[in-house]
């Protein structure tokens, strides 16, 4: 077969499409990244290691294995969703240009921009990423009620509600989404039981990626591995601008894991954490992929199964069911260094994953 033949293949040019801009995201974010780095380190934009945890007990264990990381910036999460937005608007305006000289036609096929399929993840990004960055610049000016400044939790979830509710609605009343897919069994349709099936998905993936943000790289990595996963479900499902949107995304997150795995220069914060997880979120309701979701983020399960369980555990019998939540900080407890935790927290999402992913292409989503 011939190099012609082959380019004018529609699987070939959709895959060229999603590894390009993932390659384009990925070096847009290393170049970005000394600018970013720079401003934060300048104005000394730098997290203040918490002294309890999230059941209210003193980390005296944890606050000082991880002293050495007080100062250290955050809101590195800028950086990602930042390049998203940034190469999501150089491919909608350079498109219609492109689009029309035959030479260069295969950069108008770039824009992974379109109403169906990309405008509420990336409305999701923004909106949650906006929200994030209130609650981090708070907590590093020390603006607020809560001890070392930051959002109350109350607030950040009412507006990540709120956020979410906007996402929902839209799914339900402008899109006239009502059914959820089970692999393997078939659709169910639960009517206006969707929207707060969709609320609960997107404001829950959200609170559990930035649960699991508490080791250098650990949530990059989960992030990354998630994303990189429904863009092959969605290459399946023939929806190439999402599935180039997920690669645009994991492109920026592998930049980001660059600079974030141990030792971190930067941490990616709420406005990376949560903006992240809440997208992730949308994604696998687009994709009608809600089921298996648990299943390609197995590690944020885990996470947040141990904050649930140790906050009542303390609260009303007294005891500790883990040595410190979330469950993360337990293995740094019982000794284990933290590279340890974060590879095998990968390693064990990554063969969980595996099996969601196979349930998503075969299963149908």
């Amino acid at each position: 077969m011939h190099i012609a033949q082959i380019q004018t293949i529609p699987e070939v040019l959709a895959i060229a499409k999603v590894v390009l801009l993932t390659m384009f995201s990925f070096g847009l974010a290393m170049v970005l990244t000394p600018l970013l780095a720079h401003y934060l380190y300048k104005y000394r934009m730098g997290i203040k290691i918490k002294k309890t945890s999230v059941s209210g007990e003193k980390l005296s264990f944890v606050s000082k294995l991880h002293a050495y990381k007080n100062g250290t910036p955050t809101m590195g999460g800028i950086l990602i969703w930042g390049s998203v937005l940034i190469l999501a608007g150089i491919m909608s305006v350079m498109a219609p240009y492109f689009s029309q000289r035959l030479e260069c036609v295969w950069i108008g096929r770039l824009d992974f921009v379109s109403r169906s399929q990309t405008w509420l993840p990336l409305f999701a990004l923004a909106a949650t990423a906006v929200l994030g960055l209130f609650d981090d610049i708070m907590s590093v000016w020390s603006i607020g009620k809560n001890k070392g400044g930051g959002m109350r939790f109350a607030w950040r979830l009412i507006w990540l509600f709120l956020i979410a509710l906007i996402v929902a609605w839209w799914f339900f009343s402008k899109l006239g989404w009502e059914t959820i897919h089970i692999p393997a069994v078939g659709n169910f349709e639960i009517g206006f039981w969707y929207i707060p099936l969709a609320i609960f998905v997107i404001v829950a993936t959200a609170i559990s990626s930035n649960e699991t943000d508490g080791l250098d790289g650990l949530n990059t990595g989960i992030l990354i591995q998630a994303f990189v996963s429904f863009a092959i479900i969605s290459y399946f499902q023939e929806r190439m601008d999402l599935a180039a949107f997920c690669g645009v995304v994991a492109g920026a997150l592998l930049a980001f894991l660059w600079f974030n795995f141990y030792p971190a220069r930067f941490f990616m914060g709420d406005t990376g954490a949560v903006s992240l997880g809440a997208t992730l979120g949308v994604v696998a309701l687009l994709t009608n992929s809600v089921v298996i979701l648990p299943f390609l983020v197995s590690i944020y399960v885990l996470e947040s199964l141990s904050v649930i369980i140790q906050i009542p555990a303390k609260k009303f019998f007294g005891k500790k069911v883990f040595l410190a939540a979330p469950i993360h900080h337990h293995f740094e407890a019982k000794g284990w260094p933290e590279t340890k935790v974060t590879v095998r927290f990968w390693i064990i999402n990554i063969v969980i994953g595996a099996g969601g992913l196979l349930a998503g292409i075969i299963g149908g989503g």
